[in-house]
Formats: structure tokens, C-alpha cells, sequence
């Protein structure tokens, strides 16, 4: 079941006669969902109170990402950090979303997938830390708090992005193998509630990437400059990454 996914066959491309498995398959559907809804709610944007319902959605939303970002950073730095991890909440939350759908694989059930979101994660961490501190200070935390810790802050980096993609995969998976055991003994009836119940630890999964992401990309500027109230909800999350 490790790889399930990545080893089936959705379909195979005309012309190319290239194969395409189930995870890449998955992945375009989530991708042509989040364009089609973006599409919906920015093709007639307005202000005042006249607004469509999918404008409305996609505020409350940008909102309340903003808002998550804004308690866990400075708010001056909320702007910088929101397309690149209210990208990554909603890719996992939709692909979290769409196992209701019958028939449908998540892509968050294959390692690989996760595995690219980590890496995403571990490229963006000296991208925003270059661009908000600069190179000299960012270099600076893999010397802290002495150059003997160089290459043990290195691994930890390279060590905490890869945790955080092994824990969204086995959470999904093991959420997909459980739905399907269930269906198998009491079809029809048991599945309903695990369905529930998977769709609500697939938020806060989706919830908790993005926090991690956002606390690792925003780590160069240290504890000091931060409130106190910033301070506990990263070490929160510290705790749940344990």
C-alpha cells in the first residue's frame, strides 16, 4: 500500500503513449478544481455589498489564512509569506476534500507527492530568509549558537521537512486504508462516520502543514523580535510536530 497510487495506471496519454499513474492523475483534478474556483471568484470581482457568493467564499478564506499567518509572524510580514502557504492549505485541503468523491485518490496518500510539497518547503525556507534578512543573517543561524552546530542545524532542517511529508502521507493513507476496511466489513454504514471523521483530521492536517511551513520559512528571524503570543503558538506547533 506504500505506493499504491504511483504504481496504478490512470490512463495513457494520446500520442505520447505516455502512462500517467493515479497520484499525477489526482494531482491535475485538484489543480483544474482550485483554477476553476479561482476562476468563478475573480471573474467579476466588485467592492460595496453587491458581491457574488464565490467573491465572498474566496474573502472569508484569504481572510482567515491571512489572519492564521498574521498571529504567527510579524503582521508587516503577513503579505510576504501568504501565496506561498495559503497555496499550500488549500492544494492539501481540496486534495483532503475530494475523497467524499467516490473513486477518487488522494494525492496526499502517495509519499511522493508530500515528498514534493517538502521540498517546496525546504527551497522556500532560504528563498523568504534571504529575502527578509538578508544572505549574511540567514547564513547566521547555521552557526548559532556556535560553528561546531553547522552541520547539525543542517540536518535538522533537511530531518524536519522530511518528517513533516512522512506524517501528512501516513496520516492520509492510513485514513484511506481505514475507510476502505470499514466499507469491507459493514458496507454502507460505517463507512459514513470514518468518512467524517477523515475529512475533519484532513483539515487539521492541511492546517498543521501550513503552520509548520509557515514557522520553518519565517525561522530566520529568531524568537527575538517576536511577541510573546507568536512565541507560544510556534512552540504549539513544535509539540505536535513531536
Amino acid at each position: 500500500m506504500l505506493e499504491v497510487y504511483d504504481r496504478q495506471i490512470a490512463f495513457v496519454m494520446p500520442y505520447f503513449n505516455f502512462p500517467v499513474n493515479w497520484t499525477i492523475a489526482s494531482t491535475w483534478i485538484v489543480m483544474a478544481v482550485l483554477m476553476l474556483v479561482s476562476f468563478l471568484a475573480t471573474r467579476n470581482l466588485k467592492t460595496g455589498d453587491k458581491v457574488s457568493h464565490w467573491q465572498t467564499a474566496m474573502e472569508v478564506m484569504v481572510k482567515a489564512i491571512y489572519g492564521q499567518i498574521s498571529e504567527m509572524t510579524k503582521a508587516n510580514r503577513a503579505m510576504t509569506y501568504l501565496p506561498f502557504i495559503g497555496t499550500l492549505f488549500l492544494f492539501i485541503l481540496t486534495c483532503n476534500l475530494l475523497t467524499l468523491v467516490p473513486e477518487f485518490k488522494s494525492p496526499t496518500a502517495s509519499l511522493s507527492t508530500t515528498g514534493a510539497l517538502a521540498v517546496m518547503v525546504l527551497f522556500g525556507i532560504p528563498f523568504f530568509g534571504i529575502k527578509d534578512a538578508g544572505l549574511k543573517k540567514y547564513l547566521k543561524k547555521y552557526i548559532e549558537p556556535s560553528p561546531a552546530m553547522l552541520p547539525f542545524n543542517v540536518l535538522s532542517e533537511l530531518t524536519s521537512t522530511g518528517a513533516m511529508a512522512v506524517r501528512l502521507f501516513g496520516n492520509v493513507l492510513s485514513g484511506v486504508i481505514i475507510g476502505s476496511v470499514c466499507l469491507m466489513l459493514v458496507p454502507f454504514i460505517l463507512p459514513l462516520p470514518m468518512q467524517v471523521f477523515g475529512l475533519f483530521t484532513g483539515m487539521i492536517q492541511a492546517y498543521i502543514f501550513a503552520m509548520l511551513a509557515l514557522m520553518y520559512v519565517s525561522s530566520v528571524h529568531g524568537d527575538e523580535d517576536e511577541p510573546p503570543a507568536v512565541q507560544d503558538k510556534k512552540q504549539a506547533l513544535e509539540t505536535l510536530e513531536k
